[in-house]
């Protein structure tokens, strides 16, 4: 009885010392700008546009210098703002398990590769190795 009247004291003291200081141990995140790669694959998907800086702040809304700032990295766009910006592109932001991770990654490398000049025959993104055996199994509701 009194080992639990001992943790129950504890464990209000710690809740207690936490309450006094949470606010130190918590550091908001926020971004100093947008990852190089992310601004670099905004920027080209606006030039394979034929889309000044301009004009695409004129789809969104946003001034031309607005625009530059998120290409260059100087502002860090609202998550609004940037999905107003990556959907007028075409894109989309994707929520993704991080163990499906690669295979989208190799999904989106495969339709990059595909849309490249002198490539067109369609190619499955998961093919049988040519040296392994074929056999078909038969399935219990094949006569």
């Amino acid at each position: 009885m009194l080992k639990r009247w001992v943790k129950g004291i504890r464990i209000c003291y710690i809740i207690s010392i936490m309450k006094r200081n949470i606010t130190k141990h918590i550091k908001p995140i926020r971004l100093a700008q947008l990852p190089s790669d992310m601004r670099k694959d905004l920027r080209d998907a606006r030039e394979r546009r034929g889309w000044s800086q301009r004009d695409l702040g004129a789809k969104l809304g946003l001034p031309q210098m607005h625009v530059s700032g998120i290409e260059s990295g100087k502002i860090v766009p609202r998550f609004d703002t940037l999905l107003d910006y990556v959907r007028g592109l075409d894109y989309d932001l994707v929520l993704v398990p991080r163990t499906l991770v690669p295979a989208v990654l190799a999904l989106v490398r495969e339709h990059k590769a595909s849309n490249q000049p002198g490539r067109e025959e369609e190619r499955a993104l998961y093919a049988v190795d040519e040296e392994e055996p074929q056999t078909k199994e038969r399935r219990s509701d094949e006569i």
